[in-house]
């Protein structure tokens, strides 16, 4: 059945049937077997024909005149796209292409003004700010877990996201294999194997605890011997001593998994890659200077990638895959208790230190003693710390074997050059 008329049938053919119908020399039934077209379409184009017979045409004319967009629309669109060349010129932000998808999105929440994707980069291709895509090797994009909690990404990238305040931050990030929603996301200003332990009792309190992580080998992660070091201890090989943050772990009954290379951590690297585009962008347009401010950005972009964002690898908003997996009982999380004898997650999430005690039944860790009761001279303690940086103060807990000693606290500077 053809379409359109016009394409079949001239104007004047068209009429003199019309005139034919209208005389009863032809039936309805005529016209629907010559025209191919319903009954409807052919009393709509009748009605038609009866108002002005001699000008009656099937042909239209197709509108030529480009659609403008308001000027002010026009004017924010260039803007934001001045502001990414910016970045990506400057060589110390890690910006290698514009993010048309970031200035729609800019332009609807602060500007309240919705514009397509093809709309700004027409504008952007006119106005010479358009960079054409790197080819890139195509990889498998796939779910390897069949429930959430069964593989927890967790990593921490390193880069310059906000260019006014002049300093590189830590984010850490840990992200569910199956639903990709991000679990835990802060801002660091160092890395260091308490901040990762934070990030790990702050998951744990929240959703439970996992089947198992998955990091690269970073030395906080895992102790790799190295080959040729010069101060290489013959009697450790790789793995041959827990760091920090793997013995709570271990306490946890979790497994760990290492990442061998970058590209076996690209599931992760991927939302570091979407996180860093936004961070940067925001941070730069709100000119953030502090790391507090640049938590706020942070938070809004995990509120955008957990509960809006359609994940291009599952399809689906992460937040809702998560929901679903909970509700179908399809998680390997597992309730979070406090194990016997310790009393307190301070005594799990923590960093340990072993001492014995002296004559004096003292135990020192550097330039500070602390003195026990309730242990023989010559006998292990175990010292379980926790820093309170709110307060620039540090928490020992101390333990004989299953026995609590007590606490004491000490100043955070006087921990400063103290190997964990």
């Amino acid at each position: 059945m053809p379409k359109q008329l016009h394409k079949s049938f001239r104007d004047a053919q068209i009429r003199d049937l019309f005139a034919r119908y209208t005389r009863k020399e032809i039936k309805l039934a005529h016209l629907t077997a010559i025209f191919k077209i319903g009954r409807s379409r052919i009393f709509a184009l009748l009605n038609r024909y009866k108002e002005d017979p001699e000008g009656f045409t099937v042909n239209y004319r197709r509108c030529n005149a480009p659609h403008r967009i308001a000027p002010e629309i026009e004017e924010n669109i260039l803007r934001e796209l001045r502001i990414e060349k910016k970045l990506i010129l400057d060589p110390q932000i890690k910006l290698w292409s514009y993010n048309y998808s970031y200035i729609r999105d800019r332009l609807r929440d602060q500007y309240g003004q919705r514009v397509s994707v093809p709309t700004i980069i027409r504008k952007a291709k006119s106005g010479g700010f358009y960079l054409r895509k790197p080819v890139r090797r195509a990889h498998t994009r796939e779910v390897l877990t069949n429930y959430i909690g069964e593989l927890i990404q967790h990593d921490s990238s390193h880069h310059l996201w906000a260019p006014a305040a002049g300093t590189k931050w830590h984010l850490i990030t840990s992200l569910d294999d199956h639903s990709r929603y991000i679990l835990y996301a802060d801002l660091a200003e160092r890395e260091t194997s308490w901040d990762h332990i934070s990030a790990l009792e702050s998951l744990i309190l929240c959703w439970g605890i996992p089947f198992s992580f998955y990091t690269d080998s970073h030395s906080i992660f895992r102790f790799v011997q190295g080959r040729d070091s010069h101060c290489r201890r013959h009697h450790l090989l790789t793995d041959g001593v827990d760091p920090q943050w793997k013995q709570v772990i271990r306490d946890l009954g979790i497994e760990v998994r290492h990442a061998l290379s970058p590209q076996a951590k690209g599931k992760i690297e991927r939302p570091y890659g979407w996180l860093q585009d936004r961070l940067v962008r925001t941070c730069s347009r709100e000119d953030v200077r502090t790391i507090d401010e640049g938590r706020q950005v942070l938070r809004a972009e995990l509120e955008r990638y957990n509960n809006r964002q359609v994940h291009s690898t599952t399809g689906e908003i992460p937040a809702v895959r998560f929901q679903r997996a909970r509700k179908e009982k399809r998680s390997l999380f597992r309730e979070f208790m406090i194990p016997p004898p310790f009393l307190s997650t301070k005594d799990i999430f923590c960093l340990r230190l072993e001492r014995v005690v002296d004559a004096y039944r003292t135990v020192r860790i550097r330039d500070l003693s602390f003195r026990l009761k309730g242990v023989d001279p010559r006998e292990p303690v175990q010292m379980r710390i926790v820093f309170r940086r709110d307060q620039d103060l540090a928490e020992i807990r101390f333990w004989h074997e299953k026995t609590y000693l007590g606490t004491q606290r000490a100043k955070l500077e006087d921990f400063e050059g103290v190997r964990f």
